[in-house]
């Protein structure tokens, strides 16, 4: 089994990032092609809410992650970009329609979906999963769609009450027929509290067994983010929480600061640390892994799937 990379010491945050951290900027036309479409059809990419360092590459390539419910998240976790407020964007019917287009003018064949964390919506945002996938292929059939979902929990005061709200949310979107489940851990148990506020690690993984059990036929996935301050012994004991729960595919990436605001970086991990990471989850059973700095969860999806 792979070990533990001790050469490679901490790097103070304050310093400029480190050699191999450099994200590929992409085409320029490829590129202004795949924001123009956002921009006009009124869409939201996590691409550019979540200042993905990739999205010079995806929108070279031709691909975006599509954000759904508005740039508003209800939830407010430390480490992400995405706008945070109690007040969201109203519900907009016609969202599913102009994400479909984009997938039509933009010749996609594989689409991520995922969304913000709707608390505020009755289905916590089940139906914008299922109405954009079902708008997907009323015009291509072909298409396979990945979910990166939420949590779907929230506002219940009986846990029983809560997971099987939380089950029926999760079985209306696996029932729409996704090629790939994913729902990401983020970080480790012991930082969950002040990396995820509103979300937990039980219910996470809770929700991932839900849906191997719901559709056996459907991978899952999972992605953390490294640098927040975990240990490596932690991430090895997280990987096998989720094999634990059958999660098939992993993503393992550089958490990087997206502004003062946020959770600052603990230290960045070596590319060979995350080369020995990935080593032991296949050893572990994940039959599907992507291990490095700049890898984030539908990075290349498509080739994974």
């Amino acid at each position: 089994m792979a070990t533990r990379s001790t050469r490679y010491s901490a790097i103070p945050p304050a310093q400029r990032l480190p050699d191999w951290i450099h994200a590929p900027i992409g085409n320029a036309s490829q590129l202004e092609t795949v924001q123009g479409v956002v921009r006009q059809q009124r869409l939201h990419t996590i691409c550019e809410e979540g200042r993905c360092p990739n999205r010079g590459e995806c929108y070279a390539a031709g691909t975006a992650t599509f954000l759904l419910g508005g740039p508003i998240c209800t939830r407010s976790c430390a480490f992400c970009q995405v706008e945070k407020g109690s007040a969201p964007t109203p519900f907009d019917p016609a969202e599913a329609e102009r994400v479909a287009e984009a997938v039509q003018v933009l010749g996609l064949r594989y689409v991520v979906l995922t969304a913000v964390a709707r608390d505020d919506l009755p289905d916590h945002g089940a139906g914008l999963f299922t109405a954009a996938m079902a708008a997907i292929r009323h015009r291509n059939p072909l298409v396979r769609i990945e979910v990166l979902t939420p949590d779907f929990w929230g506002g219940h005061r009986d846990e029983a009450e809560g997971l099987a709200a939380q089950r029926q949310r999760l079985g209306t979107v696996l029932a729409a027929g996704p090629v790939c489940f994913n729902h990401n851990l983020e970080t480790v148990e012991r930082l969950q509290g002040e990396v995820r506020r509103g979300a937990t690690y039980r219910r996470s993984l809770e929700l991932l067994a839900a849906a191997r059990e719901l559709a056996p036929g459907i991978p899952t996935k999972s992605g953390l983010m490294l640098g927040l301050g975990e240990s490596f012994e932690e991430v090895v004991a997280t990987m096998a929480d989720l094999r634990a729960v059958d999660c098939q595919r992993l993503t393992l990436g550089q958490y990087l600061r997206p502004s003062l605001a946020h959770i600052p970086v603990a230290r960045y991990w070596h590319p060979e640390e995350f080369a020995a990471l990935g080593a032991i989850a296949r050893e572990q059973g994940f039959t599907q892994v992507r291990s490095g700095p700049l890898v984030r969860s539908s990075y290349h999806a498509g080739e994974l799937a």
